[in-house]
């Protein structure tokens, strides 16, 4: 198989390995009997969350690892390949832990049937820990752990790239002309207005008319008021000139009465 053909192999190998530690956290790893002292040689069922609790943060992990795996680039392949190794480690510790040990393994559960705290008082109260096999299953999770992690540092800057495409949005200048930070701020601005001759007591639905003073003329027509003032300069150049002096005018009429 291609390198280019592990990631998917891969990732199944991690949900396995992560699903059983995770699955042997909930199971029962130990058969415990005490003494006839202490309780009449019943079986005490000793669960994995008991004998070794890290494993369900442990098998957590794991799964979220698969997620990260199936969206990160080459470069962050290999820190998360040196992470899933040292995950698979973890889990290979933890159960070895509670299998070369199995009295200390069962102590809380002695604690529990008996009320006797302490290592030594408990561990005379064992009379037997019987493993059963979600131990084995728990360490060869983590053996898948540490695989996977490996088979990632050595294929996984050649897997090839995640079918999703993340793109940016453009997001426009808020300065830009004819932007949409322009636009909103023209209508908010007319919003504005509009309240504002609402609260006078005018209505901005109501255009207000245009003084005929005001309007531009049309291109080409003549001047209105040069064509009112043109015939009463024609009449001022027809009219006979009138008497420079008001006296003057006066003299005729008395003269020709002496």
């Amino acid at each position: 198989m291609t390198p280019a053909r592990m990631k998917l192999p891969v990732l199944v190998v991690t949900i396995i390995g992560a699903g059983l530690a995770l699955l042997s956290w909930s199971q029962t790893w130990y058969e415990l009997r005490l003494t006839d002292a202490a309780a009449g040689g019943e079986a005490i069922a000793v669960p994995g969350s008991v004998a070794s609790p890290a494993l369900a943060a442990l098998g957590l992990a794991g799964l979220a690892l698969v997620a990260a795996l199936a969206i990160a680039g080459p470069g962050i392949r290999i820190v998360l390949g040196v992470l899933e190794i040292i995950l698979g480690g973890c889990v290979l510790l933890a159960a070895g832990i509670s299998l070369g040990n199995a009295v200390a393994a069962v102590a809380p559960a002695v604690t529990d049937a008996t009320g006797v705290t302490g290592s030594g008082p408990t561990a005379e109260l064992v009379a037997s820990a019987t493993a059963t096999a979600w131990p084995v299953a728990a360490i060869a999770g983590g053996v898948l752990l540490v695989l996977a992690g490996i088979a990632v540092l050595v294929t996984g800057t050649r897997w090839p790239a995640s079918s999703r495409r993340y793109r940016g949005a453009r997001l426009a200048d808020a300065d830009e002309p004819g932007s949409a930070g322009d636009r909103e701020r023209a209508a908010s601005d007319r919003a504005i207005d509009d309240w504002d001759e609402l609260s006078r007591g005018d209505d901005p639905t109501d255009e207000e008319p245009v003084a005929a003073s005001d309007a531009p003329d049309a291109p080409g027509a003549p001047d209105a008021r040069e064509d009112a003032a043109a015939p009463a300069a024609a009449a001022a150049e027809d009219a006979p000139d009138a008497p420079a002096d008001g006296r003057a005018a006066g003299e005729g009429p008395t003269e020709r009465s002496r």
